[in-house]
C-alpha cells in the first residue's frame, strides 16, 4: 500500500523541565496510532480533533505517521463513518486557509480504518503496521492505541494488543485508557490486575480529561512560582474552606445506561474533583516534571484524608431523572432510582497543615448555570467600621476558573487584598482590561487575573504529553485505588439514601444549599421533597432498630446505617465496662469490607471512646506483606488505627510474614500469636470479637471443607481459602467462643439467601463454619441489616 510519508519531530518534553520519561519519545522514527472505537462520539467530538493537533503543531519535523481508525464495524461500514469525523477537523486561526487545506488533505491520506473485532483483525494490523516499516524502510518509534471503548472490554483488548500488537526493536508501546476505571474499589483493584497481566504499569496512560485543563494543569506551577507569597497562608491559620465545584445545565438523557450505574460521585468527584484536590493540598514536588514525586505525594494525601461516611455527603436527584431513566432502561412506572444526580461532600485532612479546613467537593446536574472551579477562601481579619466596599474588607480568595461561567475563558484569579502574583510563564498573560462580570461575589477588577495566550482544548493538551511519554498529567494505578479506596464505603452508605429531588436550573432556587458544622454536612433547608409512597416502596424511617432471635441468639436489625450506629455504641459500652472493671479492653477485628462502615462511625461519631485503654487483635489475616492493599490490617489501619489515639503497641498485627516469607508452617508464626494473647490476655478471653460472615458461610479464616476440628486446643492456625490468596491466618472456634461478646455483622442483599439458609439448617461445621460460633461463657449477637434479613 502507498503510504504518504510526513517527516515529523516527536514532541519536545514536558513544558517546565525535562524528565526520564521524554527520552524514548525524542527518538526519531515511525509511530502508528491506531484509535480503538475510532467512530465513536468521543472519537468524532475530541480524540481525531486532538491528534489532528499534534500532527499540525509537528508537521514537517521529524518523524513518520500513520493513523488505524479500529471500530467493529466491517471497512465498508466504518469507512465512510471515520472519513466524515476527518473532515470535521480544523486548524487553530494561526493557520490560513490554503495551508489547512494541505494539512487536511495529509491527514486524510495517512489515516485508514480497519476492523478491529477478533484476535485475527489485530494480528492482520501488526502484519501491517510491519509491512509499512519494511517497504518504507523506516526505524519504528512506537505505538499509541487509544481505547474509546467501555472499560469493560479493556482487559481482552489489552490482551489482545500484548499477544499480537507489541512492538519490537526498543520501539515503545502506550496504551490509553479513558473512565470509568472501576466502580468501587474492588472492581478497580480486578481492572487493574488484569490489565496489569498485560500491560507494564508504565505502559497505561489512564487519562482524566481534568488533568488535561490548561488551569487545573497550571495549579502546581502556579503555587511554585508564588510560594514566597503562599507559603506563610497555604494552612489552617489563615485558609477559611476550599470548594472544588463543577455545575452542569444539562441533564443526562441519552446517556441513562452508563450514568445510572454510576452517578455523579463516580462520575466526576472520586476522579476530577478527587485530582483537583490533591493538587491544591498536596506537598510541593521539588522537580514539577517528576511523575514518581507527584505520585508519591498524591499519595501521602490520600493517607491522611479522614474517612468519609454517610454523614459528610448529601445527595440530590433532579426531578424528571425518574422518567428518563423509565424510558430509557425500559422500566416500568412505578421503578425508582436512587442514582443521585448532585452531590456536596466534605472532606477534611488530618494533617497539621490542613486540621479543621472544611474542603467541599460539589457537581450535579440540571443547575443554574455551567461553570468549574476551585476556590480558596481565606479568612479576613479586617473590620471596616465606615468603608464597607474597601478593598481590604471583601473577600480574600484565589480562584482557578476551568472556564465557562459569567467570565467564559479559563483563568487564575487573586483578589487584589492578597497579593499580585507572578506570571506562570510565557505562554499566559495577565488580564488587564476588564468587561462587566462577577466572580464570587467579587468584581472582575477586584482581581489580578492571568489567563492562557491560546485556550487549548483538554485532549489535545493529554494527546501531545502521551505523545511525548509525560505521565505525571495521568492516573496510575496506586492513585486509582488510593482514590476509590477513600470513595468506596461513602458509596456504599449511600446505596439505599434517598436524594432530595429537585426541579432543575434556576428553580432549585436555595434547595440544594448546605450548611457545614464540624465535620458534617447537610443542606441548610429541612424540607420532604419525597415519600415512601412517591418512592414506590418503604423508606428507612418506616423500620426502626428491632431485637429479636436468631438461631437461638440475640438479634439485632435495622437499615444498614442504624445498625452500624448500634453495633458501634454497643462496641463503646463493652469497651467502656471493661476498661471500668480492669483497666483495659481487648477488641479483635475481622477484615474485609463490611466493617469498613463501622470503622468510619467509630472515628467520626465515637470521640470518648477509650482508645489509650484498648489494645486491637486481629480475627484474621491474609498471607500478603501488610504494606499490602490485600492486607486485613493495611485495611485496618487506613480506615481506623490511623484515625484514632490508641498507643502503637496495643496494636496487635498477626505474623504473617517471618524471615522474609509469608505463613510457613515452620516459622510458626500462629504459635507466636498465640502466646502474645495468652500473655496479653486474661484467660485468653478476649472482651470483644467483632465476625463477619462469607456466602459461603465462612467467618474469620475458617472456611468451609477445612476440618476446623483439628485445630484442637489450638488458639490460632494457619489456614487455607479456596479464593486468592489462599494461605490464611485466623483465630480458632477456641479462641473465638472464649470471648466475652462475639458479634456478628451480616449485611447486603447478597447474604439473604445466606441468611435464609442459616436461618434453617442445623449446627455444620464442615459446611457453614459460622454455626460453630457459640460462645462458652458469653454471649453472642447477630446483627442482621434488613437487606440481608428481607431480601
Amino acid at each position: 500500500m502507498f503510504v504518504t510519508v510526513l517527516l515529523l519531530l516527536v514532541a519536545l518534553s514536558a513544558r517546565g523541565g525535562h524528565s526520564e520519561e521524554t527520552e524514548e519519545a525524542q527518538r526519531p522514527g515511525h509511530v502508528s496510532v491506531i484509535i480503538v472505537g475510532a467512530t465513536g462520539d468521543l472519537a468524532k467530538k475530541y480524540l481525531w480533533q486532538g491528534f489532528f493537533q499534534l500532527y499540525v503543531n509537528q508537521v514537517s519535523r521529524g518523524n513518520t505517521f500513520f493513523f488505524h481508525g479500529g471500530g467493529l464495524s466491517p471497512a465498508d461500514k466504518g469507512t465512510p463513518v471515520l472519513f466524515e469525523a476527518l473532515k470535521a477537523v480544523s486548524c487553530s486561526k494561526d493557520v490560513s486557509q490554503e495551508r489547512c487545506a494541505v494539512l487536511k488533505d495529509q491527514f486524510l491520506r495517512l489515516s485508514q480504518y480497519r476492523q478491529l473485532k477478533t484476535l485475527e483483525d489485530y494480528q492482520e494490523l501488526a502484519k501491517h503496521i510491519e509491512q509499512q516499516l519494511q517497504e518504507e524502510g523506516m526505524t519504528e518509534a512506537g505505538r499509541l492505541f487509544y481505547l474509546s471503548v467501555p472499560a469493560f472490554a479493556y482487559a481482552d483488548i489489552a490482551e489482545k494488543i500484548n499477544s499480537s500488537c507489541r512492538p519490537t526493536s526498543g520501539a515503545w508501546l502506550r496504551v490509553v485508557l479513558e473512565k470509568p476505571f472501576g466502580h468501587d474499589f474492588r472492581s478497580a483493584q480486578l481492572l487493574a490486575s488484569h490489565l496489569g497481566n498485560s500491560l507494564k504499569d508504565e505502559e497505561m496512560y489512564r487519562i482524566d480529561h481534568y488533568l488535561g485543563k490548561q488551569v487545573v494543569s497550571k495549579i502546581l506551577p502556579f503555587r511554585i512560582e508564588n510560594r514566597e507569597f503562599l507559603d506563610p497562608i497555604w494552612n489552617k491559620h489563615y485558609i477559611e474552606r476550599i470548594e472544588i465545584v463543577v455545575k452542569e445545565t444539562l441533564d443526562v438523557t441519552g446517556r441513562i445506561p452508563f450514568y445510572d450505574q454510576y452517578g455523579v460521585i463516580r462520575d466526576v468527584l472520586q476522579n476530577h474533583l478527587t485530582e483537583v484536590m490533591t493538587l491544591l493540598t498536596m506537598k510541593l514536588p521539588k522537580n514539577v516534571s517528576s511523575s514518581e514525586e507527584i505520585l508519591q505525594n498524591k499519595l501521602q494525601i490520600f493517607s491522611s484524608l479522614l474517612p468519609l461516611a454517610k454523614n459528610q455527603a448529601v445527595i440530590g436527584q433532579y426531578q424528571a431523572y425518574k422518567s428518563e431513566v423509565q424510558q430509557e432502561l425500559n422500566k416500568t412506572k412505578d421503578h425508582v432510582s436512587l442514582t443521585p444526580t448532585f452531590a456536596a461532600v466534605l472532606a477534611h485532612i488530618d494533617e497539621t497543615q490542613y486540621e479543621g479546613v472544611p474542603i467541599l467537593l460539589t457537581s450535579g446536574k440540571m443547575l443554574d448555570e455551567r461553570v468549574g472551579y476551585a476556590r480558596i477562601l481565606f479568612k479576613n481579619d479586617m473590620f471596616c467600621l465606615q468603608k464597607h466596599n474597601g478593598i481590604h474588607c471583601k473577600p480574600k480568595q484565589i480562584v482557578f476558573y476551568f472556564g465557562h461561567g459569567d467570565l467564559q475563558y479559563p483563568a487564575i484569579l487573586v483578589s487584589k487584598n492578597l497579593f499580585k502574583p507572578a506570571l506562570i510563564d510565557s505562554d499566559w498573560k495577565e488580564v488587564t482590561e476588564h468587561t462587566d462580570v462577577s466572580v464570587l461575589g467579587l468584581s472582575i477588577s477586584d482581581y489580578y487575573v492571568q489567563t492562557p495566550t491560546e485556550q487549548r482544548e483538554a485532549y489535545a493538551e493529554l494527546i501531545s504529553h502521551i505523545f511525548a511519554g509525560r505521565k505525571n498529567s495521568f492516573i496510575s494505578t496506586e492513585n486509582l485505588l488510593a482514590s476509590w479506596s477513600l470513595w468506596t464505603p461513602l458509596l456504599s452508605s449511600l446505596a439505599s439514601s434517598f436524594p432530595r429531588i429537585y426541579p432543575g436550573g434556576v428553580d432549585n432556587g436555595g434547595l440544594l444549599d448546605v450548611r457545614l458544622k464540624g465535620r458534617d454536612i447537610s443542606y441548610n433547608s429541612e424540607v420532604v421533597i419525597i415519600t415512601p409512597d412517591q418512592m414506590g416502596g418503604t423508606s428507612a424511617n418506616d423500620f426502626q432498630v428491632m431485637q429479636g432471635k436468631f438461631r437461638s441468639a440475640d438479634m439485632v436489625s435495622a437499615w444498614a446505617e442504624e445498625l452500624v450506629e448500634r453495633l458501634a455504641v454497643d462496641i463503646q459500652e463493652a469497651a467502656e465496662a471493661a476498661v471500668r472493671e480492669s483497666g483495659v479492653f481487648h477488641l479483635a477485628l475481622s477484615g474485609g469490607a463490611t466493617p469498613l462502615a463501622l470503622f468510619h462511625r467509630l472515628v467520626l461519631h465515637h470521640f470518648s471512646f477509650p482508645w489509650r485503654d484498648t489494645h486491637v487483635w486481629m480475627v484474621d489475616e491474609r498471607c500478603v506483606p501488610l504494606t499490602e492493599l490485600e492486607s486485613n490490617f493495611h485495611s485496618m489501619h487506613d480506615h481506623l488505627l490511623q484515625h484514632v489515639r490508641i498507643p502503637y503497641y496495643n496494636i496487635h498485627p498477626m505474623p504473617v510474614q517471618l524471615n522474609q516469607r509469608l505463613c510457613v508452617e515452620e516459622d510458626r508464626g500462629a504459635l507466636q500469636y498465640e502466646k502474645e494473647l495468652s500473655k496479653w490476655v486474661n484467660g485468653s478471653s478476649l472482651h470483644f470479637v467483632l465476625l463477619g460472615v462469607g456466602y459461603d458461610g465462612h467467618t474469620a479464616s475458617l472456611f468451609p471443607g477445612s476440618k476446623v476440628s483439628e485445630h484442637g486446643e489450638s488458639l490460632v492456625a494457619l489456614t487455607e481459602s479456596p479464593i486468592k490468596p489462599h494461605q490464611r491466618m485466623s483465630l480458632t472456634f477456641n479462641a473465638i467462643n472464649r470471648a466475652h461478646r462475639v458479634a456478628l455483622l451480616v449485611m447486603g442483599k447478597g447474604k439473604h439467601e445466606l441468611i435464609t439458609q442459616l436461618s434453617r439448617v442445623k449446627d455444620n461445621l464442615d459446611k457453614y463454619p459460622v454455626t460453630g460460633v457459640k460462645p462458652d461463657h458469653g454471649t453472642l449477637v447477630w446483627y442482621i441489616d434488613y437487606d440481608a434479613l428481607l431480601g
